[in-house]
């Protein structure tokens, strides 16, 4: 797993994609929280981080699948996944460090935004009048939710040797368990099955764990969506073994 995992990082930044994802993003997100007029935490007179956190999700529904849509299409592509599948390794490992090496280039990205944490933190009046809790716990679920959408890119990475298929479907899937759950969820006939179906939602999930309350049953719920799309993405795999 190790040697996967190694082997994983060095292509991202032998390459432009692990600098050109972090680039994206932290472009993106910091023209929403500083410069553009709608979203501007400037001008929203609280210190707080709500906007980030409440943007940050939509920018990940792109970039991550982004990341992880060659993870093993082209491996499939260039008829790799084959040689790999021949040497002394489990399919858990291959999986295992592929999960890790773009959970871990997802976590890089995110931590030049500590700095916007500090920003509030000195902008408040008086100085450190921010709600810190509820910020650590929503960068908690902002870590859990990337290891959700890593792992069902990986899935999609494993369905088919086209990387754009492989994205787009990544991007589907992830928008779906996010926010499509939920507007499903409101619909009208769906009466007390209501909250159940919208407690399944990820965003549901991300945002308990931003009110600064860590809940059991939210990280449950969390890392068991993402196992789950592990597993299958390991079924995927499996299955050319044979």
């Amino acid at each position: 797993m190790l040697a996967i995992f190694r082997k994983e990082i060095n292509s991202f930044f032998s390459s432009l994609t692990a600098y050109i994802v972090m680039a994206v993003f932290l472009t993106a997100v910091g023209l929403l929280m500083w410069v553009f007029p709608d979203t501007n935490i400037l001008n929203y007179g609280y210190a707080d981080l709500g906007t980030f956190f409440n943007l940050t999700p939509f920018v990940l529904l792109f970039l991550i699948p982004a990341i992880t849509m060659r993870a093993l299409a082209e491996e499939v592509r260039n008829g790799t996944i084959e040689l790999l599948l021949t040497k002394p390794l489990s399919t858990w490992g291959l999986i295992l460090g592929k999960f890790w090496a773009s959970l871990a280039l997802t976590l890089l990205t995110l931590l030049p935004t500590l700095l916007y944490y500090y920003s509030i933190y000195q902008l408040g009046n008086p100085v450190g009048n921010v709600d810190s809790a509820q910020i650590f716990g929503s960068y908690i679920g902002l870590t859990l939710l990337s290891a959700v959408f890593v792992s069902v890119g990986l899935w999609t990475s494993s369905l088919s040797d086209n990387q754009i298929v492989a994205f787009v479907l990544g991007v589907f899937i992830s928008f779906l368990l996010f926010s499509g759950i939920g507007a499903i969820a409101k619909l009208d006939f769906w009466g007390s099955l209501a909250y159940p179906i919208a407690w399944i939602s990820l965003d549901e999930q991300y945002a308990d764990l931003g009110r600064g309350l860590i809940d059991s049953r939210n990280v449950i719920y969390l890392f068991s969506v993402t196992l789950l799309f592990l597993w299958l993405t390991r079924s995927r795999v499996a299955a050319r073994r044979k």
